[in-house]
């Protein structure tokens, strides 16, 4: 789940201004190299001018905890270069809806036939959309990060070919791929997340596009859950996590996956593919489609 949630206290901030390229860069970096509660960060587009053209692009980070200046410079340096890093701000902050400033200046992400948006974009839905509305204030996983758009154009390309039974999102941070499939199939959607808060987040943006009833999360790690493991076999498992977890739970994922069942992971960088298909081919998967987008890598994997 890159994209993250709203990280635990987060009193501490990042600024920096740049060019699209290296704005999208660094705020991806900041992602991969923290866990989801510990940091987020998002980049979009300015009215400012930005020198050789274009508009500048603004990066926003937020850390649960202190940063640590040279480390993170570091980081930035790595993304970009040193004048990027050398511009960098860090500051307090105090408590505020950072999520909806940061969700105002992007536009809808359409995937196939899934169109995610905020409110301020409800006009924006046309009749056939299956339209996923966000609540900024409570969650930034928007459907904005390559990560959860190559999930939705590989499930908008499954959906084609047949329509699936059961579906589990692990990991569901704001709850977006479990809401599309609620939306699109009509029928429950079992969901959950390590984090408590994600939980609380993904059921009211449940509520919020109606589908309360069809997707209830719950707290697990992986399919700790005993109502997880309830819910199997399943015909789809999304898990738009990280390499690490991706590779760590591809036994218990794969156990509680039909026979004719499809698994479509996330939230690799393109450089963690290969370990990650060597996890699951010891499971007996092999990859049937793969989607890059921003530097992320999609998968469906199949048995």
């Amino acid at each position: 789940m890159p994209e993250g949630l709203p990280p635990n206290n987060a009193a501490h901030s990042l600024t920096l201004m740049s060019d699209e390229k290296r704005a999208r860069a660094v705020a991806d970096l900041i992602v991969e190299s923290f866990e989801p509660a510990e940091a987020a960060s998002s980049a979009f587009e300015t009215e400012e001018p930005w020198p050789g053209g274009g508009k500048g692009w603004l990066v926003e980070a937020y850390f649960g905890f202190e940063p640590d200046e040279v480390e993170i410079r570091a980081l930035i340096a790595a993304a970009s270069d040193e004048a990027t890093a050398r511009s960098a701000t860090f500051g307090m902050t105090e408590k505020r809806d950072w999520v909806a400033n940061a969700l105002a200046g992007l536009a809808p992400v359409r995937a196939g036939r899934f169109l995610v948006h905020g409110a301020h974009d409800r006009e924006r839905v046309r009749a056939n959309d299956v339209s996923v509305e966000i609540e900024a204030g409570l969650a930034f996983g928007t459907g904005h990060h390559g990560t959860t758009r190559g999930c939705l154009l590989h499930f908008d390309r499954l959906l084609k070919r047949r329509r699936p039974g059961p579906v589990l999102d692990v990991g569901c941070g704001a709850g977006v791929l479990a809401i599309a499939a609620a939306k699109v199939l009509r029928h429950k959607v079992w969901l959950g997340d390590i984090d408590p808060i994600a939980a609380e987040v993904a059921n009211a943006n449940a509520r919020l596009n109606g589908v309360g009833e069809l997707c209830r999360a719950v707290v697990s790690r992986g399919v700790e859950n005993l109502t997880l493991r309830n819910g199997a076999p399943y015909d789809v498992v999304f898990a738009n996590i990280l390499a690490r977890p991706l590779k760590l739970l591809a036994p218990s994922l794969a156990a509680v996956i039909a026979p004719d069942g499809d698994a479509i992971v996330s939230g690799l960088l393109v450089a963690d593919v290969p370990g990650v298909l060597a996890s699951w081919r010891a499971q007996g998967f092999f990859l049937a489609d793969r989607i890059d987008l921003e530097g992320w890598s999609s998968l469906r994997l199949r048995r």
